[in-house]
């Protein structure tokens, strides 16, 4: 008996230690939510927007209305579900965009309906910024010339391109598939990329062909020829800034005193200073607002550690959450079979549903930011504890099981003194596989704003930056080799004093 208390003491300190580390994530952040929040910029995850909103955050500052601004939340779809909700206040939006992309069924005759049908939503949209940043389709010089490319149409000759193109632009009202059906592009072949990394390929000469934005500074950088649009498929982009009707009346006459202060020319310079040049998003704002630029506040110690405290949560509380759960019903699959054979199946197929996918279900549920990011890793965590646990009560050898009856112990004391102790070490490998997974897919919830290590991942991607891509990618795998030796540590400790 004394063999067996010792493990398991471990074990329930272990154990004990993880639930009183989930209470307390919870404890940190209720209060947090509790407190009234300032209004809430959202950007989409490219350059532009992200400048954008950071105008706006400003101007809304200057105007005495406390704001602050999530970053680089995902498409178009997912800021507007997000403003209608409440979760954010504003995002920059393009006139087009919510004709034909989010209002697209309503078959909206021009841009002066939009208001009617925003109002119906609490929402409206501010005055025109001053440009439009539509669509295009822009082709390597060299294409260009071999070709002989100079207007959409002149694609219909020449399948053979290769064409590689955004992927929210793939099934947009006004994207691909329209714009096929207009210029009779049914022969060519396309696949979706990520935009940013479009450019990288069209300037490697991997691809001929991808979507752009007309204010893009990589247009010029890159020396791309944009095609005329010969069939004036495209409709017009005007900016605005899409916000709830019930923002402070102060926050609104802020975002439409901004009314015709950026044109075309201007956006395109902007961006090419964030892009080509390096400077900040914030930086590029307060020049467009006439304001000097700041000199940088954060440093990279900082950010990390605010990035590790958010990646921290975020696995902690899933992993939490995924033991108090997973544990029991890895109890009860080993004990009652026929249960063991609908739970097992059960907590597989949630590994087959794609991440990515996941975490964008959750968010018409839980909204964006930290919960669905939570519940996603929650759902992944489930079937390793669950198998594993699962695993080590059924492969204790029967003879031992036998030893314990013949004592008279009742099934419960058995349980805890004798089945959990001896099956601690396979648990504690489907823990640890668990947390190493939910340390891995945690960095995708920085796509719908719950920060962490993806952050700088995305906006490096976003800012072609290998410097902030490493930033977010190297303490990811450091924190899951942490992780892994801390867990083999502990196995190895429980084997020690087992054997003692």
């Amino acid at each position: 008996m004394i063999v067996a208390r010792r493990p398991d003491e471990v074990g329930v300190w272990w154990l004990s230690w993880l639930a009183v580390l989930t209470v307390v994530m919870a404890a940190l952040v209720i209060p947090a939510l509790a407190h009234a929040e300032p209004v809430t910029a959202g950007s989409k995850k490219f350059t532009e927007s992200v400048i954008l909103a950071e105008i706006g955050r400003i101007a809304l500052e200057q105007a005495g209305v406390p704001a602050q601004h999530r970053r680089e939340l995902g498409g178009s779809r997912i800021l507007f579900d997000a403003v209608e909700t409440g979760e954010i206040g504003l995002y920059p939006e393009y006139t087009g965009t919510l004709r034909f992309e989010i209002f697209a069924d309503r078959k909206l005759a021009d841009d002066a309906a939009l208001g009617p049908m925003l109002a119906q939503r609490g929402l409206a949209l501010s005055r025109p910024l001053g440009f439009s940043d539509g669509y295009a389709l822009a082709v390597s010089a060299e294409a260009a010339k071999r070709y002989g490319l100079t207007n959409l149409s002149d694609l219909a000759r020449h399948p053979e391109l290769t064409v590689a193109i955004s992927n929210e632009f793939v099934d947009r009202a006004d994207g691909w598939r329209a714009l096929s059906a207009a210029y009779g592009l049914g022969a060519v072949k396309v696949r979706g990329i990520d935009h940013d990394l479009a450019y990288r390929a069209i300037a490697g000469g991997q691809i001929d062909v991808t979507d752009v934005y007309t204010t893009d500074a990589e247009i010029d950088a890159y020396k791309l020829v944009v095609l005329q649009d010969d069939r004036a498929f495209f409709p017009r982009y005007d900016a605005a800034f899409l916000y709830r009707r019930d923002l402070p009346a102060q926050a609104i006459a802020a975002l439409n005193a901004l009314t015709g202060r950026i044109d075309e020319p201007t956006m395109r310079e902007l961006n090419r200073k964030v892009r080509i040049d390096g400077m900040s998003e914030t930086d590029a704002a307060r020049v467009a607002l006439g304001l000097s630029a700041q000199a940088e506040t954060d440093t990279r110690w900082s950010r990390l550690v605010d990035r590790t405290r958010e990646h921290f949560a975020l696995v902690a509380i899933a992993l939490g959450l995924a033991l108090m759960i997973a544990l029991p019903l890895g109890i009860a699959a080993a004990r009652l079979p026929r249960l063991g054979a609908l739970v097992l199946p059960l907590t597989g197929l949630l590994q087959t549903i794609p991440s990515l996918a996941l975490f964008v279900m959750l968010i018409p549920l839980l909204g964006i930011g930290a919960a669905p990011t939570i519940a996603a890793l929650f759902l992944y965590s489930l079937l390793p504890i669950v198998r594993n646990t699962h695993a080590g009560l059924t492969g204790i050898p029967p003879a031992l099981l036998d030893s314990a009856e013949a004592l008279g112990l009742s099934r419960w004391t058995r349980l805890i003194r004798i089945e959990l102790p001896l099956a601690l070490p396979t648990i504690l490998a489907g823990v640890r596989t668990a947390a190493v997974v939910a340390v891995g897919l945690a960095t995708l919830g920085a796509i719908i704003g719950a920060g962490g290590y993806g952050q700088p991942i995305l906006t490096g991607i976003r800012l072609a930056n290998n410097g902030l891509i490493l930033e977010g990618a190297i303490p990811a795998a450091m924190f899951a080799l942490v992780i892994e030796g801390a867990f083999h540590l502990l196995e190895r400790v429980i084997l020690q004093r087992r054997q003692r």
